[in-house]
Order: structure tokens, then C-alpha cells, then sequence
């Protein structure tokens, strides 16, 4: 009865049911704990043939898991003589940031060489981590630099106003509660803040300084926040050679000293599935802060 006064939405609730029962089916394959394996990467966490290495580190760095993985599976294989970050990047969180930069510090047995390749951007943190390489080449006009740190946080006081939000906070210090957005920051806040700031800014030049092995009033001169391009950071010595992503391998392989072809690889793929990364970036988004200061985004960008 239904289907013949509406077979449009007869056939849409058909096609909807179908989707959803797909959708049930794949997340509770996902769940169970069974893997969607990619067929061209052989089963589990490596890489494929090849002897040159390389790790992508793209958009805002915001966790430095899968990335210090991806190292430590090519420096731990003996087929791969060296490894590329290609970093495509204008940079993300600070914690993130040193602990790859702290990762490729690292002597290892391996003691295998380690070159930057940036792309169309590499700035900020991916600039951070690109200096501790042994080596970085850009393309001209990759846009790299902007070294130093930002603080910012949102002001809701006038919105919390005209919806009738009256905050009450109870602390246990002076300062529990500096960064709320339902209030001004007093001057001796800002203050500290600023010394934050300034003393995560020393962190960044310092890092960047001894890794180039630059004096660090140049690199002090330079890390205003300013962006410069790939042939401007040469001119600079910011970075070491300008080239492309090819060019990169052929370097690497030369430092190296790889004989015959040179054959670059990227890390398996990780065996979560699309939709159980999406369901953990959503819980992940959910949840309730523990501080004040917690309003605040803490970045190298």
C-alpha cells in the first residue's frame, strides 16, 4: 500500500536501510577487533621492499605516535640505509613537536642518516622538527620558518552576558583559574603567561640552534615569527639545499653510500579503518576539561 501511493520513498527507505546496515556491519567488523588490511602492504607494522625511507608528517602535528613508529620501524630494518621526513606542515603542538624532534636526536645502533624534504609548507613546529635532521632540502618556494610560539584563547564574557551566564568559580589558588573565558586576564596573568611564552620561544631557538649548529643570537635574530621562502632560508642557512622530493632521495642515498638503484618506501599503513579512526577522533573531541588554562591552545605556529 505504502510502495504504490510512494515508490520514491519506498525506494529511498530501501536504499537508507541498506546503508545503514552496511554502516552496523563494517563498524562491528571494525570493533571486533578484525583488521582491514591493505593488500599492498604485508601484515604489520614495517615497511615494503625498498632501502630508502620515507615518513610523511602531515597537516598540524598534534600527536607524535604514529610518526616516532614510522622511524623506529625503518631505523630497526636492515634494509633501509636512510630515511625522509617529508613534511608537509605549518606546524601544531608543542609537546608533539619536540618529542619527534627528541626522537631523531636520538644516537641509535643504526646510526642511520636522516634528511628533511619540505614540501609546499613546512613551518613552525615542522620547521622545529626539520632541524633535527641531518640535512633539509626545500623546494624555492616552500614556505618554512615562523619559528616561535603563540597563545591564544577566546573571550565568551560578552556572549555569557547576553544569555544571562553568571560564572562561579571556586579555586584553590590565585591563579587555578587564569585563561577562563568568562573573564578578563588580570595584568599579573598576563605576565605569566608571557614568561611561559618566552621561556617555550628559548626552548624552540635553543633546539633549533644546536641541531643546525647555528650561534644562537643568529637564530634569535630570525625567530620573530616571520615566514621565509625555501631560497630566502638557504640564503639564511636555514636550511641546506634546494630540491625536490626526488632530489632528497638522491641525497640521502649519497650520504649513505647506497649502491645500485635507490628505492624508496613509505611505512605499512596502519591496519585501523577509516571509521574506527573517525569514532576515536570524536570520543577523543569530547571531553571535560580539568583546568581553566585548558582554553588556551599552547602551539608552535
Amino acid at each position: 500500500m505504502f510502495s504504490r501511493r510512494h515508490p520514491f520513498l519506498f525506494f529511498l527507505m530501501v536504499i537508507t536501510s541498506c546503508v545503514t546496515l552496511m554502516f552496523v556491519t563494517i563498524m562491528a567488523f571494525v570493533f571486533s577487533g578484525t583488521k582491514i588490511i591493505n593488500a599492498s602492504f604485508q601484515d604489520g607494522h614495517g615497511v615494503s621492499e625498498g632501502n630508502i625511507g620515507i615518513v610523511e608528517i602531515n597537516g598540524m602535528i598534534l600527536s607524535s605516535k604514529e610518526i616516532i613508529k614510522d622511524i623506529d620501524a625503518f631505523r630497526n630494518n636492515t634494509d633501509i640505509k636512510a630515511i625522509i621526513l617529508r613534511i608537509e606542515s605549518p606546524g601544531g603542538g608543542i609537546g608533539p613537536s619536540q618529542e619527534i624532534f627528541r626522537e631523531i636526536r636520538k644516537k641509535t645502533k643504526s646510526n642511520k642518516t636522516i634528511i628533511a624534504s619540505m614540501g609546499s609548507v613546512a613551518a613552525s613546529g615542522g620547521y622545529y622538527i626539520a632541524s633535527a635532521t641531518d640535512g633539509i632540502i626545500a623546494n624555492p618556494g616552500t614556505i618554512t620558518g615562523s619559528i616561535g610560539v603563540i597563545m591564544e584563547y577566546a573571550n565568551l564574557m560578552e556572549i555569557a552576558k547576553k544569555i544571562g551566564i553568571s560564572p562561579v568559580v571556586i579555586k584553590s589558588g590565585e591563579f587555578k583559574d587564569m585563561g577562563s573565558p568568562l573573564r578578563d586576564l588580570e595584568e599579573s596573568e598576563k605576565k605569566l603567561f608571557q614568561e611561559l611564552v618566552d621561556d617555550l620561544h628559548l626552548q624552540f631557538v635553543s633546539d633549533v640552534a644546536n641541531a643546525r649548529k647555528m650561534d644562537i643570537q643568529t637564530i634569535a635574530s630570525l625567530a620573530d615569527g616571520r615566514v621565509y621562502t625555501g631560497q630566502k632560508a638557504f640564503a639564511l642557512k636555514l636550511i641546506d639545499r634546494i630540491g625536490n622530493l626526488d632530489d632528497a632521495v638522491q641525497w640521502a642515498g649519497e650520504i649513505a653510500q647506497v649502491e645500485g638503484e635507490l628505492k624508496p618506501v613509505y611505512p605499512r599503513e596502519d591496519k585501523m579503518s577509516f571509521f574506527k579512526k573517525l569514532a576515536e577522533t570524536l570520543f577523543k573531541d569530547i571531553n571535560i576539561s580539568g583546568t581553566m588554562t585548558d582554553n588556551f591552545r599552547y602551539i608552535i605556529n
